[in-house]
């Protein structure tokens, strides 16, 4: 029999708990509403041809439907969602294809990324990063799936800040706003949990290529389980490998 650990995964699962509630006062609505409605396409809780209605969008957010109907534009201009005249905007024919090429784009920034972690890494990130791995490990064995996806992110934004590569943290960011928030819990926790200890050793030994292979099969495999994860909820039906 499997533990929910071994099914715990860091994406949204199907039945994605409601968002916290925003208030109307905040400047950045629209990119908030984009984040939870991209997280419900590629996560698969909503399914291509389905219409996405304005008003139980704007309820689960607690905010008008001005910034809903900004914040879906924005996705079809990220080719997430269609607008059919006179119908509304309906979610757009995602392919296993489209998961991997996001993956493979994060893998390679986030892989130079690390290769440069790796040369310039201070004692002080060294040590921060060991109490991340300390606490994901903690988390996982006291099943706290909450917590475990955060320090997954934390641990990746803490290697990517070490590469002190501003430009190009700015574009492996705008590669991560088409993938779900959540996506982290794709990293099966038994995987990731030996998988970023190897991550901080190369750091450790400033071993910049091998810091850049793990990293990059890291995110490569986490694409690869979150396509299986779709395909096991029916996503795209029988894919032709």
């Amino acid at each position: 029999m499997k533990s929910a650990e071994d099914d715990h995964v860091d994406v949204a699962p199907s039945s994605m708990p409601p968002p916290r509630r925003r208030s109307p006062t905040r400047t950045q609505l629209p990119e908030e509403v984009a984040a939870y409605v991209r997280d419900l396409i590629v996560s698969g809780t909503t399914r291509p041809g389905e219409f996405l209605r304005l008003e139980p969008i704007a309820e689960a957010m607690g905010v008008s439907q001005t910034p809903v109907r900004e914040a879906l534009l924005a996705l079809k201009s990220e080719g997430l969602v269609n607008l059919l005249p006179r119908r509304g905007f309906v979610v757009a024919p995602i392919t296993p294809q489209d998961i991997s090429d996001l993956f493979w784009a994060q893998a390679q920034l986030a892989g130079e990324l690390a290769a440069r972690a790796a040369e310039k890494i201070t004692d002080e990130q060294i040590a921060q990063l060991t109490t991340n791995v300390k606490q994901y490990a903690t988390a996982v064995k006291s099943g706290d799936w909450e917590i475990i996806p955060e320090l997954g992110l934390e641990f990746h934004r803490d290697v990517n800040r070490a590469a002190q590569s501003s430009r190009l943290m700015l574009v492996l960011d705008a590669v991560m706003a088409n993938l779900p928030n959540r996506y982290y819990a794709a990293g099966n926790p038994k995987q990731t949990g030996a998988e970023h200890p190897e991550l901080l050793r190369a750091l450790k030994e400033h071993d910049p290529e091998r810091a850049r292979r793990l990293m990059t099969d890291h995110i490569s495999a986490q694409g690869s389980r979150l396509i299986d994860i779709l395909a096991e909820r029916g996503l795209w039906g029988d894919v032709e490998e």
